[in-house]
């Protein structure tokens, strides 16, 4: 027979405790230890429990058969790119960003898109109809087809969603959700697991497309238990400068597609729109070469983008200069500048360095090596680089320049661009030319000084 127990769950990491604590010891938080009620099987042995009606047996794995049905379209490319070529039927997706970055307004606009193909519930727990509506209007969406529900009951969502017969379900946002079996408030660590756990059962045993928005905490995570990110499908997250209209659309898990895909949206008057052609917005037009300026061909995902590091370097204002990267790994620079100076013979010492990548990208792959070294050194000299010059290779602590995956589809992207010269690895100079790009390959850092000036 089943016994009652008594445990305190955290509601800010979902830890749970034996018995109630002043801090929790697994976050540290104060006050955060809430009381549940769990029932348990006694240890003499589980009873034999009979199989519930319309279950299924265990299968072969040859005898599973994979589904032929397509993937449902949102109506927006670069959403659909960093997804993995759109929805699949029963997979639930969350959206995470900070406040106010679009995530209300790009699942509004692909709910609208997705509602013409295919029957769309758009649940807000955090606006009434009204709100929505006005915004909706503002972002010229004028939709004969969405519906709309403002409910924050899973079990009352789940219901609706069954009885429109929807094939698609957005959940604006799980942190304002609750379950009637767990007695706390919404937002709760335990909520928002036992919400998400709900939509997920939901999800798999009828087949639809779930698109949950998430809070994000001070550091920039989703707020609520990490099990959260583990139980969804995809994960995808929205990234930006401050200040910048553009948004950048990342998927951090995606078990249909490739991770760390990236989609590329401004923000405009009439809510986000896609950017056709990302390597444009990312490099800067000066009328005249200037010097601290060099080109790369960075690789987010499954597409190559041009994208410009710029670099200031300035006599330092006090005892220890300033190393400061913005877009790449402060660590990384303080690297570079020292393979720089030992095998490169440009010394930075006594001088401040300011890296910037232009267009709020943030750059985690070595192949900015060689960019960020090419423009110290320009700024350094205060001599432009050659024109129409792209690069990107890895630095070794030897001064050897190394090769980076996907080399020549780098090189094709520039060439399409305009650039006339590419200094790379030696391991990543294509067989065949290229037309219209001169590749130089450089083996030790030293060349690709000689090569770039």
């Amino acid at each position: 027979m089943a016994k009652t127990k008594e445990i305190f769950v955290c509601e800010q990491c979902g830890n749970e405790s034996l018995q109630w604590q002043g801090l929790c010891p697994s976050c540290g938080a104060a006050g955060t230890l809430k009381r549940m009620s769990i029932s348990r099987t006694p240890r003499g042995g589980a009873e034999r429990r009979p199989l519930a009606a319309g279950s299924e047996r265990p299968r072969r794995l040859a005898e599973v058969s994979e589904a032929n049905d397509p993937r449902i379209a949102t109506g927006m490319h670069e959403l659909d790119r960093v997804l993995g070529g759109g929805l699949v039927l029963g997979s639930v997706t969350l959206l995470g960003g900070d406040p106010g970055i679009g995530k209300s307004t790009v699942l509004l606009q692909a709910g609208d898109a997705l509602s013409r193909a295919t029957p769309t519930l758009y649940v807000t727990g955090e606006e009434s109809l009204q709100q929505v509506s006005l915004r909706a209007r503002r972002l010229e969406v004028v939709s004969e087809t969405l519906q709309l529900l403002a409910e924050t009951n899973v079990e009352t969502i789940l219901g609706h969603a069954q009885q429109s017969g929807a094939r698609v379900l957005v959940i604006d946002s799980i942190q304002t959700m609750f379950v009637n079996d767990v007695d706390s408030s919404p937002g709760s660590a335990s909520q928002v697991r036992e919400a998400a756990a709900a939509l997920v059962r939901f999800a798999k045993s009828s087949g639809v497309s779930v698109l949950i928005i998430g809070h994000v905490t001070k550091e920039g995570v989703i707020a609520g238990p990490r099990i959260l990110e583990h139980m969804v499908d995809t994960v995808l997250y929205f990234e930006s400068d401050a200040g910048s209209r553009f948004r950048l659309v990342r998927a951090v898990k995606n078990r249909f597609g490739a991770a760390n895909e990236v989609g590329v949206f401004a923000m405009t008057e009439q809510g986000l729109r896609e950017v056709k052609n990302p390597s444009a917005i990312f490099l800067s037009q000066h009328p005249q070469p200037v010097a601290g300026s060099a080109v790369m061909v960075a690789r987010e995902g499954s597409r190559p983008m041009l994208i410009e590091v710029q670099s200031l370097t300035d006599e330092a204002q006090g005892m220890n200069p300033r190393r400061v990267a913005v877009g790449l790994e402060a660590n990384r620079l303080a690297l570079l500048l020292a393979v720089l100076h030992r095998h490169g013979g440009v010394s930075t010492a006594g001088r401040d360095v300011f890296l910037n990548v232009v267009g709020g990208v943030r750059i985690s792959e070595t192949a900015a090596d060689l960019p960020a070294v090419l423009a110290s050194v320009s700024s350094v000299r205060d001599r432009p680089l050659a024109p129409r010059l792209v690069c990107f290779g890895e630095l070794g602590l030897a001064g050897e320049v190394r090769p980076v995956p996907y080399g020549e589809e780098r090189l094709r992207e520039a060439a399409k661009h305009g650039f006339e010269r590419a200094i790379v690895p030696e391991a990543n100079k294509p067989r065949r030319e290229i037309e219209g790009l001169e590749v130089i390959g450089v083996e030790r850092l030293d060349e690709a000084l000689r090569n770039a000036f």
